[in-house]
Formats: C-alpha cells, sequence, structure tokens
C-alpha cells in the first residue's frame, strides 16, 4: 500500500468527540478493545482459528467480533477485485472497522490474507495512534498443504489455469517478519491453535 495514496479527510471535517468516552465504555464492559490481524495463505486457516478462539472468549463473557475477508467483500468491500491497489484498499477498509470496534470494547478478530507487509504495517499505525492494541498473528501454513486442503476450490481452478491471481501461487504473499505469534497449523489441532492464541495475547483485553 503505498501511503501517500491513503485517503486523506477535507480540511473542512472535524473530529467529535463522544460524549461517551473510551475509559466509560470499556469500564462498562469490564474489559479493553484490541484487534487481534490474522494473516497466511488463502485456506490457511485464518478464519477457523478465529471463530473458534472467538467463540471460547464470548462463552467466558467478553464481547468480541470477527471480521471475515470473505464476508465483508459481501458488502462493504462488493466494489473491490483482486488487483494489487485493490487488496490494498479492502486492508485499509477492513482496518478501519477495526478500529471502531475495538474502540467500542470489542476483541476484534480479523482473519484476511492481507498479502502486503506495508498495508498491515499501515493498519497496525492506524491503531496505535489510536491508542489500541495491535497483534499481527501469522497463521503459517505451506502454499502445498493449503493447496492439499483445498477448502474453496482455489487452488485446483489455479493449476487448470481457470483462476489467476491467487495469492501464493502467481500472486505475493509477503510473510511476517515480526509477529506477535505465529501459528504452526500442520502441527497443531484447530482448537489447541485457538488456546495458544487466546493464552498467549489475553493480556490485550484483560
Amino acid at each position: 500500500m503505498n501511503t501517500e495514496n491513503t485517503p486523506q479527510p477535507s480540511g473542512d471535517i472535524r473530529w467529535h468527540e463522544h460524549a461517551i468516552t473510551r475509559k466509560d465504555r470499556w469500564g462498562k464492559l469490564n474489559t479493553r478493545g484490541c484487534t487481534l490481524w490474522l494473516t497466511g495463505l488463502s485456506g490457511a486457516g485464518k478464519s477457523t482459528i478465529a471463530n473458534a478462539a472467538a467463540h471460547q472468549l464470548f462463552t467466558s463473557g467478553v464481547p468480541v467480533y470477527v471480521l471475515d475477508g470473505d464476508n465483508l467483500r459481501h458488502g462493504l468491500n462488493v466494489d473491490l477485485g483482486f488487483s494489487d491497489e485493490d487488496r490494498a484498499e479492502n486492508v485499509r477498509r477492513v482496518g478501519e472497522v477495526a478500529i471502531l470496534l475495538a474502540d467500542a470494547g470489542f476483541v476484534v478478530f480479523v482473519p484476511i490474507i492481507s498479502p502486503f507487509a506495508e498495508g498491515r504495517q499501515t493498519v497496525r499505525q492506524r491503531h496505535e495512534s489510536s491508542g489500541l492494541s495491535f497483534a499481527e498473528v501469522f497463521i503459517a501454513t505451506s502454499v502445498e498443504e493449503c493447496a492439499e486442503r483445498d477448502t474453496k476450490g482455489l487452488y485446483a481452478k489455479a493449476a487448470k489455469g481457470e483462476l489467476t491471481g491467487l495469492t501464493g501461487v502467481d500472486a505475493p504473499y509477503e510473510a511476517p517478519r515480526s509477529p506477535e505469534m505465529t501459528l504452526l497449523t500442520s502441527q497443531r489441532s484447530v482448537e489447541t491453535c485457538a488456546e495458544e492464541l487466546l493464552s498467549g495475547m489475553n493480556h490485550l483485553w484483560s
């Protein structure tokens, strides 16, 4: 993502402070909002792990929300394709929604490929400048294993030449260099990965 091209608000638009402060909201909920950004290839297990972890937190009384990348392309990002520019805009929009939910007091899980390091870094910086905690979680699953799982049939289509621009196949993926956590799904069950995620990151909301 080229940050020079990131949209900026007009100078005539002012920021309005809320009558209910973040401290008040978080105090009422007895938690702190934050974002856990799960990045990895298609089929790596991002959504599955995010939903398993979110369910565990929810049953313990913590407000959670999962911003699934595929789901958001049915509405908020329905106008975006899969060019580098559209992928960058997809990440930017999802990051802004995550900020709103985290500010409201939710623990936000964002399972989204987000292939470019610069885009993920921009989202991190936006959280930090907003006073919100952000953790990058790398779901480290090889393209070979993702292709073997092929839960959406995308790798089979790519192999037949029916699909182009698949991240990790003929489109780039820049793996995180210093994520807060790396989960190796080939060596652990979904439940174990979810538990490891929660135990390693619970200081963000507790």
